[in-house]
């Protein structure tokens, strides 16, 4: 296990991101009191850090952690129920009364946990969520030694946790404070949706965030009738209704986007807002499209996210990657569309700026963080190696992930968790499992 503080690992590539679709052969990434302090060679790096802990990974690319740009972490709780329905009856007749009946700090608690365990899994270094209970998000991150943007929640109607909009920002506000200046844990707000939060609060989250240097995280135009209702009840289409508002700004992070105009699209290129794309979300749930390639030619910075468990049904980046390049392909019959280097950018790099991280991680460059993710390529399904950027997006996997660092400290080791207990973590699942479909089956 590599929690000394400094060590090497070797790798047949290493993929540092920067700049785009470089691949070094045979190198090494140094690191030492969690930090990147050196990108070399193999030979070099055994001679000039020969007294120094080696990790070997002859058959692996060593990618920079990946980010999770959009998730609902303890709705992994939720995971398969109510499948193959819409979007409004999934909601309104399945999550949202279960949600009502079990959310409180312990299904947080736990749904968190089995997430953060199926993302380091799968080489997910840091996610961006957005859910209830915050507190609870941020303590299994950082009991596990993984990278979150913990969301400010905030909503109109009541909850377990809240009971009107100022009382959401009222706790979040203190979650942020609590939590300010931990290195693996930071915050943003985090309105659900245009069309669940009313003006005065996306008003008053304009005015803190350009306070306070907080993204916003929001869903945005991700379905069609969230469009035209709000063209109904406001006048205008969603963007325009939050770029009156003020939340137009570098701050904003929409996810979805599957409902954009060109006009829209140069308009949030122009704000230096980010998107984050959510493919298999948005086809499982029949919400649409997001114009990837329309969004990059623009300029517009993009990131991946899995969205929640509950609408997947899984936490894959990889696999994200795979259907996003897949998508834009088909939608736009231009199969040089969306090339794997820009993917795997997308889901590193992309997301880290979506979120204000890109100066500390992101990319494999000396003086970020210590964020590693080696992948085996050694299977027959990723034979022979002509392009191992290629092999990662479209054949190796998840489960080709053995190794992950978070700031230099080794959470999964030969495709073990190091910092879980993941028996308990399945026990607990399953409870919960049992409990919630039998409600959901009763009120049937």
């Amino acid at each position: 296990m590599t929690d000394a503080a400094r060590f090497v690992v070797h790798a047949r590539w290493v993929i540092p991101v920067e700049p785009a679709g470089r691949v070094l052969h045979h190198h090494a990434v140094v690191v030492e009191d969690g930090r990147i302090v050196a990108v070399l060679p193999d030979a070099a790096a055994r001679e000039q850090f020969a007294d120094w802990p080696q990790v070997e990974r002859p058959y692996h690319a060593l990618i920079p952690g990946l980010v999770n740009a959009h998730t609902h972490a303890a709705m992994t709780l939720l995971r398969g129920l109510a499948d193959d329905l819409p979007l409004m009856p999934w909601l309104q007749q399945h999550i949202w009364p279960a949600e009502q009946r079990f959310v409180g700090r312990e299904f947080v608690r736990d749904g968190t946990a089995l997430a953060i365990a199926e993302m380091l899994r799968a080489g997910i270094t840091c996610f961006a969520d957005m859910y209830f209970f915050g507190e609870d998000t941020a303590e299994a991150a950082a009991a596990a030694g993984m990278r979150a943007v913990v969301g400010l929640i905030a909503i109109d109607f009541p909850t377990a946790y809240a009971t009107d909009a100022d009382d959401y920002l009222r706790r979040g506000l203190a979650l942020r404070d609590a939590w300010r200046g931990h290195p693996l844990i930071r915050t943003a707000f985090a309105p659900h949706a245009p069309y669940t939060v009313s003006d005065a609060p996306l008003k008053h989250i304009a005015v803190l965030a350009e306070e306070l240097d907080l993204p916003v995280h929001i869903h945005l135009h991700e379905t069609a009738h969230e469009v035209t209702e709000s063209e109904s009840r406001h006048g205008v289409r969603p963007l325009e209704r939050l770029a009156g508002l003020g939340l137009l700004t570098p701050h904003l992070v929409g996810v979805h986007a599957t409902q954009l105009l060109p006009g829209e699209i140069a308009s949030l290129a122009a704000a230096g807002a980010s998107i984050v794309h959510c493919p298999e979300s948005n086809m499982k749930l029949a919400s649409g499209t997001c114009p990837l390639p329309a969004l990059l030619a623009a300029g517009v910075n993009v990131a991946i996210g899995s969205d929640g468990a509950a609408s997947n049904n899984d936490l894959d980046v990889l696999g994200e990657l795979k259907t996003a390049g897949l998508l834009a392909k088909l939608a736009t019959g231009d199969a040089a569309v969306a090339p794997a280097p820009l993917l795997l950018r997308m889901a590193t790099l992309g997301g880290a700026k979506a979120f204000g991280l890109d100066d500390d991680i992101g990319s494999l460059v000396p003086g970020k963080a210590a964020d590693l993710v080696a992948v085996d390529l050694s299977a027959p399904h990723c034979q022979p190696v002509h392009d191992p950027i290629s092999q990662l997006i479209y054949a190796a996997g998840r489960d080709a992930v053995s190794d992950v660092w978070v700031a230099g400290r080794q959470l999964l080791k030969d495709r073990q968790l190091a910092t879980l207990d993941l028996d308990t973590i399945l026990a607990r699942a399953a409870d919960w499992g049992a409990r919630i479909a039998a409600a959901d089956h009763s009120d049937a």
